[in-house]
C-alpha cells in the first residue's frame, strides 16, 4: 500500500519511470499547479479537500478535521487509463476520476494554514504525478456531526483532454480490464474492494462501485 515515505522520499515519482513521459509530470510541474491553485483561494486560512478514492481509506496527510461530505454534479467513474501502480504498460487497468452528473458522497479533510504547503505538496504530488486530473474549487457539503454546512473544497476531477482519458467508463467495459490489471502495488480490483469496503463503513452510496463491486466478485470466481 502507498505510504507517505514513498511519496516524500522521491520513490513513488521514480516508480512511474516505466510510463511514457508524455504522461508524466515532474516536480516542478506539480509545484506549479499546486501554487497555481493555492493563489487562487480566497484566503490565508485553513484548505478543505475532498476525497472520494483512496483518500477515504489512506489519506496519509496530517488533517486537523474529517467528516463525510457530498459533492453535487459530479460522479466516480474508471475513466481513465491505467499504466503504472496497481497496472503496468503491458496490462492496462482504470483509475478513478470524477466526470459530470449525479452526486458523489466521500469525506472532507481540512488541512491547517500552517501545514497546507507541507500536506497539500503531498496530496498534489500523489493525485497529479501524470496530470490527469483537473483540480477545482468546487461547493461541497459537509456533514458535521449531523449538521449540514456548506464550503468549498479543493477537488480533483477527471481531464478529458488528457490522453489516458476514455469515454466508456461503464461496468461492463472497465470490469474486465481492471481485474486482469495489477502492479506493485497490488491488484487494480483490490483497490475497487477497497473503495466499495471504505464507503460502506462511512455508510456512504454508490450504485456504480457496487455494481463494480458485484461484477469483479463474479469475475474472481470463474
Amino acid at each position: 500500500m502507498l505510504t507517505r515515505f514513498f511519496i516524500e522520499s522521491g520513490a513513488y515519482l521514480s516508480s512511474l519511470e516505466g510510463v511514457p513521459a508524455s504522461t508524466r509530470w515532474t516536480e516542478p510541474m506539480i509545484e506549479h499547479s499546486m501554487t497555481g491553485m493555492l493563489d487562487t483561494r480566497e484566503d490565508d486560512g485553513d484548505v478543505w479537500i475532498f476525497g472520494y478514492g483512496s483518500l477515504i481509506w489512506n489519506p496519509l496527510m496530517h488533517h486537523a478535521q474529517r467528516c463525510s461530505a457530498v459533492l453535487d454534479g459530479w460522479q466516480r467513474q474508471f475513466c481513465q487509463r491505467l499504466l503504472g501502480g496497481r497496472a503496468d504498460t503491458r496490462v492496462p487497468g482504470r483509475m478513478l476520476g470524477l466526470c459530470p452528473g449525479g452526486l458523489t458522497q466521500g469525506v472532507a479533510y481540512r488541512l491547517s494554514a500552517e501545514t497546507l504547503r507541507t500536506e497539500l505538496r503531498l496530496v498534489w504530488t500523489r493525485e497529479m504525478a501524470m496530470g490527469a486530473y483537473r483540480p477545482i474549487w468546487a461547493p461541497l457539503r459537509l456533514i458535521d456531526n449531523g449538521t449540514l454546512r456548506d464550503t468549498s473544497a479543493i477537488v480533483f476531477v477527471a481531464d478529458p483532454d488528457h490522453p489516458l482519458y476514455e469515454k466508456d467508463s461503464e461496468v461492463a467495459t472497465v470490469a474486465p480490464l481492471i481485474a486482469d490489471a495489477a502492479g506493485p502495488w497490488g491488484s487494480n480490483a483490490e483497490y475497487v474492494f477497497h473503495l466499495a469496503e471504505a464507503l460502506r463503513r462511512d455508510g456512504a452510496n454508490d450504485p456504480y462501485i457496487d455494481s463494480l463491486e458485484y461484477t469483479l466478485g463474479l469475475v474472481a470466481q470463474n
